[in-house]
């Protein structure tokens, strides 16, 4: 396990390359953010983590019953992993981020759709921070963009 790298895997790299050559720019395993996420875009508050099948438990119910040696050690390692990725992801969304979690494989098989999620979720930033300025500038305003001031059209059937 020596070996095992916890940064600059190779499909991390492609990733950040790829977001890289769209202009998106970030913060690689920001150590001060809980679960220090492989990728972090700090403008909009998204974090990103690429993650491998085995060691993040994909597909786990099925996995586990595949484990042959060492059973015990793996099954309690990989759970452990399991609860702290949903743990990390609980305090990063309690801190106002916005979490992708891709798997390796569906980075090496389709990057773009992978980044194409990562420009949705901008996107989706952008449109929030847009709306609670729009809010905070405009009090006349409920959430739901009505006027408050405005009467409502009756209801059909009145």
């Amino acid at each position: 396990m020596s070996r095992i790298k916890s940064s600059d895997t190779k499909i991390e790299v492609a990733f950040r390359k790829a977001l890289w050559r769209c202009g998106i720019r970030y913060r690689k395993n920001h150590g001060k953010l809980p679960g220090k996420p492989d990728i972090a875009i700090t403008a909009h508050k998204i974090a990103i983590f690429c993650d491998g099948e085995f060691w993040h438990g994909k597909d786990w119910t099925a996995m586990k019953e595949k484990l042959h040696t060492r059973r015990d050690f793996w099954i309690g390692k990989i759970e452990r992993n399991i609860e702290r990725d949903t743990d990390n992801e609980k305090r990063l969304a309690e801190l106002g981020w916005t979490v992708l979690r891709f798997w390796g494989k569906d980075i090496e098989k389709n990057l773009e759709l992978c980044v194409a999620e990562v420009k949705d979720a901008i996107l989706q930033s952008r449109l929030d921070s847009a709306a609670a300025e729009f809010a905070r500038d405009d009090p006349g305003f409920d959430d739901y963009g009505d006027s408050v001031a405005a009467e409502r059209p009756p209801e059909y059937g009145e």
